[in-house]
């Protein structure tokens, strides 16, 4: 039973992982070639992208090694490099999702001066911002690890080397690392979460005082997709990171983690290519122009 539940597990992991990447180079793909894509909303898109592949990418490909070589060890060096790549990523795609929410912004409240603001250097010093909020988030949490003491063989009780499991695992006081993560969680998801949620305030606000209904639609269908990614991300990350020790469950933490870290990634590009007209176009477009190029 023990090895048939295992057997499941890698198939289902190569699935997603799968999924993961293909989805996401599709976006990739079809907003770099094409050009009724080239705006600021696909360059933020695209980024994002590129984010949850290199995130599942940290994660997956590693622990299907494993299964493969039958081995539930890693190397505490290996550890650490996982552990902090895991949070830059998680750092900047909480920003990233902050910016496109700007964006959203901008094009719904302020749309005549929406191509004099979120001009190419503005977007890509956001996109910047983003990736060096991730940055800072790794290195704070990351160095004070490095004082840690492990056990001779310490057993996390984890898929992957996330900073909560580790620190349970630990054999040293680790109550400043505790509260180093706390309070990280706290400024960075708050910080990022408060722009998120002000810049849909004013979206709301405008759209509300839209006098035709399709209008209205056409305004929320530009802001469903990150809406609903958005929520998907906030729940479950702010809730693995933030909650009191009182209520951690391995069950429960192993489901908050493979949604936010496996599932969001894959999830991501299948939201936007459902519920995105123009991705759901350019896609047409691309599959249009495959058939004709074979046809011939």
């Amino acid at each position: 039973m023990s090895s048939h539940r295992l057997w499941l597990e890698k198939k289902v992991t190569y699935f997603i992982y799968f999924i993961t990447l293909f989805g996401n180079m599709v976006i990739m793909i079809v907003i770099s070639t094409d050009p009724h894509l080239h705006s600021p909303m696909y360059f933020f898109l695209f980024h994002l992208a590129l984010t949850d592949i290199c995130y599942a990418t940290t994660i997956v490909p590693y622990m299907l090694v494993k299964f493969l070589l039958k081995q539930r060890t890693i190397d505490f060096s290996a550890c650490i490099i996982q552990m902090s790549l895991i949070l830059l990523l998680a750092g900047s795609e909480i920003f990233l999702l902050s910016a496109m929410a700007y964006d959203r912004y901008i094009a719904i409240c302020k749309p005549l001066q929406y191509q004099e603001i979120m001009n190419k250097p503005v977007c890509s010093r956001l996109v910047g911002g983003a990736w060096a909020m991730g940055v800072l988030h790794s290195i704070i949490n990351t160095l004070p690890m490095l004082n840690v003491q492990f056990c001779m063989y310490t057993e996390i009780k984890h898929f992957s080397c996330e900073l909560p499991p580790l620190l349970t695992a630990a054999c040293s006081r680790t109550f400043l690392n505790k509260l180093v993560l706390l309070s990280s969680a706290v400024i960075f998801g708050s910080s990022s979460f408060l722009l998120t949620l002000i810049s849909y305030i004013y979206i709301i606000s405008t759209v509300l005082k839209i006098q035709s209904a399709m209008g209205r639609q056409k305004a929320f269908s530009t802001c469903s997709s990150h809406l609903i990614v958005v929520v998907l991300l906030y729940r479950t990350a702010l809730f693995q990171y933030t909650k009191p020790s009182s209520v951690s469950s391995f069950i429960l933490d192993q489901l908050f983690s493979i949604q936010y870290s496996i599932l969001t990634p894959m999830l991501n590009p299948i939201i936007y290519s459902l519920k995105n007209n123009g991705v759901k176009t350019a896609l047409g477009r691309m599959l249009g122009k495959i058939q004709v190029s074979q046809s011939v």
